[in-house]
């Protein structure tokens, strides 16, 4: 007879990841996104509105599973062998009494926890995107544009917090969008050092901005990445998330790692031709 599945919850990012940090390794493509965010922990532990849920799914000494959520964003799930982990999940959030606003992870784990959820609380599940995850080792060129990257400096505060604002419009219109959030976000970027942000220049007028953080055992996560209206189809996105990608890959990393909306065959077309290869699948559930 199989014993039952522990849940172990976790007060900091730190203890967390000494616990879950060789299961996830064991697939850090697809786990990009969870290294990120306890990145991101440990280097500023304000960008949870609140304690963090971080959690491992035991079967016997051995992890099967993790998820972790930053209020108020989303429960992130890791891939796993064993589908009654989710379900191991679903109760141990539902015991927490945390405010879970959706999940997202592999495609039938996130839906099981959906589903699972429903059943549970009685609130809908809908599903809000479908997105692939990207990795990158070796950057293939893309076609010369023209002007050059460089690194964002506090002069460009103001800037990137507009452009934040009308990426999150553009990409997440669900999602809550405040002025003050944005202003917080840019100000971690560029004074606390969470994220490397690039412009790529033409003339010495900004055209595309991309970001680079969240760090793996072995790499970083490209994104957000953002090319107002006015400036697309020149090439600029292109050349400044491959000139970004060479930049990490130069300072010593193995991997670069993004998310595209699968919506968005642009994206997706574009990120693969200059090396990125897709690795994972994932769908976003939101509730209620």
């Amino acid at each position: 007879m199989r014993v039952a599945l522990t849940v172990d919850r976790f007060d900091d990012a730190g203890t967390f990841i000494a616990r879950v940090g060789e299961f996830l390794g064991r697939r850090e493509a697809e786990h990009n996104l969870p290294f990120g965010i306890l990145d991101s922990l440990r280097a500023d532990p304000t960008v949870s509105d609140g304690p963090p849920y971080l959690a491992a799914v035991r079967d016997g000494d051995a992890v099967v599973a993790a998820a972790l959520q930053t209020p108020p964003r989303n429960l992130v799930l890791s891939e796993t062998d064993d589908p009654a982990a989710i379900d191991a999940i679903v109760d141990d959030v539902l015991a927490s009494g945390r405010v879970v606003p959706g999940a997202l992870g592999p495609l039938a784990l996130s839906r099981r926890f959906a589903e699972r959820w429903t059943a549970a609380t009685g609130a809908a599940h809908r599903l809000q995107i479908s997105e692939r995850a990207f990795r990158l080792s070796l950057v293939i060129p893309p076609r010369p544009a023209a002007g050059a990257m460089r690194v964002a400096d506090l002069g460009d505060f103001d800037l990137l917090v507009a452009w934040l604002m009308a990426f999150a419009a553009e990409a997440l219109p669900e999602e809550s969008n405040e002025l003050e959030d944005a202003r917080t976000s840019v100000n971690r970027w560029l004074r606390l050092g969470t994220k490397r942000t690039y412009l790529w220049e033409v003339d010495g007028t900004p055209v595309s901005w991309a970001s680079v953080g969240g760090r793996t055992p072995h790499g970083v996560r490209v994104g957000p990445v953002y090319t107002p209206p006015e400036h697309r189809g020149h090439g600029y996105a292109s050349a400044l998330v491959a000139a970004a990608s060479q930049a990490q890959l130069d300072d010593g990393l193995a991997f670069c790692f993004l998310f595209t909306d699968l919506a968005n065959p642009t994206s997706n077309h574009v990120y693969q031709a200059i090396g990125y290869e897709p690795v994972a699948d994932i769908d976003v559930y939101v509730f209620g």
